[in-house]
């Protein structure tokens, strides 16, 4: 496909006020079983796009997992890596993420360095992406690995300006995320005050785990809601979800 057809994609949705749903996948964590049935719902048009990667990915399965997946499915695949060495050209696009909420200069800019020039070469479409933490009441393993704090979940003025940041620079994409197993989600409130500051898609993922949750996060302003764990667990949740999200439309109507 195009190299901006996903980006393109995500454009119009915000535009038309249509809410989107992607489901993060886990190479190492989701179990083949599992997946095939979150493959088959996908394949009755409940997700948007399927995000995968992982803060750990340890037994070579990203690659196959991708095919699996690009055999079963017409949904869109997009990495979401936890370091640069998680890389496919099995896979449509990658978030080419800038953990802006840290302070750590190789998530910043280092691991991009490093990557750039096997992007360049590969048929990925890059998606430059606001990568921002939020505090979501326990040590996730992204927080870990990253070596960074959190925005605190308190502080929407913190998370304003550093989304108002990244869109500056040059971000195409705003990703707020409470991390994968977050006791608490990112809060509505946070959500309407980012939303209503930046103009690029916003992202919000992290400790969702009910269908109520997911339709107050887009009511509040998020573009596109992504869900794992939860699915990981119970993969008939997807269904109950997917319909919150696009059963709703920037105009407050919920559809039948």
């Amino acid at each position: 496909m195009p190299r901006d057809t996903i980006y393109r994609g995500l454009l119009a949705a915000k535009r038309e006020g249509r809410k989107q749903f992607a489901v993060l996948v886990d190479p190492d964590k989701m179990r083949m079983g599992h997946l095939d049935a979150v493959l088959a719902m996908a394949a009755q048009g409940l997700v948007d796009y399927f995000f995968i990667g992982g803060s750990l990915i340890v037994n070579n399965m990203l690659d196959e997992c991708l095919t699996q997946m690009k055999a079963a499915s017409n949904v869109p695949l997009i990495l979401f890596p936890g370091n640069s060495f998680q890389l496919s050209y099995r896979a449509d696009a990658i978030l080419f993420l800038s953990l802006i909420s840290g302070r750590n200069a190789e998530l910043l800019i280092g691991n991009h360095v490093i990557a750039a020039p096997y992007l360049r070469l590969s048929p990925l479409e890059i998606l430059p992406t606001g990568y921002m933490l939020i505090d979501g009441g326990t040590m996730t393993t992204v927080l870990y690995m990253s070596n960074t704090k959190p925005i605190p979940a308190a502080k929407d003025d913190i998370a304003v300006c550093t989304a108002l940041a990244g869109e500056m620079l040059g971000l195409k994409l705003i990703f707020m995320d409470a991390g994968s197993g977050a006791e608490q989600p990112v809060s509505e409130r946070m959500i309407e005050a980012v939303s209503g500051a930046v103009s690029v898609p916003l992202i919000v993922g992290g400790g969702i785990r009910t269908p109520e949750k997911a339709e107050a996060n887009v009511r509040a302003g998020a573009d596109l809601i992504v869900v794992g764990n939860a699915i990981e667990k119970d993969p008939q949740l997807l269904a109950e979800i997917s319909h919150a999200i696009h059963g709703y439309r920037d105009n407050g109507q919920t559809e039948g």
